[in-house]
């Protein structure tokens, strides 16, 4: 592998990660965990129609309360 190519992988790997984790890993975390689990609740047809947006909701409420918290 020539440096080039290891310096541009180095660079790709730095910007996927700096575009979806960022500052907030644990966003990145939670965006997996729902991900999957709307894939293992996918054969149930009720269930993930609301399971999934109060997840998703609790997240951002969650999120928005640490930032408030470190803030101060």
């Amino acid at each position: 592998m020539t440096a080039a190519l290891a310096r541009g992988l180095r660079a790709f790997g730095r910007f996927w990660w700096d575009f979806l984790v960022g500052d907030t890993p644990e966003l990145f975390v939670v965006t997996l965990v729902v991900v999957g689990i709307a894939f293992a609740l996918s054969g149930l047809h009720l269930l993930p129609v609301i399971v999934i947006p109060g997840l998703v909701a609790l997240a951002v409420v969650v999120s928005a309360a640490r930032g408030r918290v470190a803030r101060r």
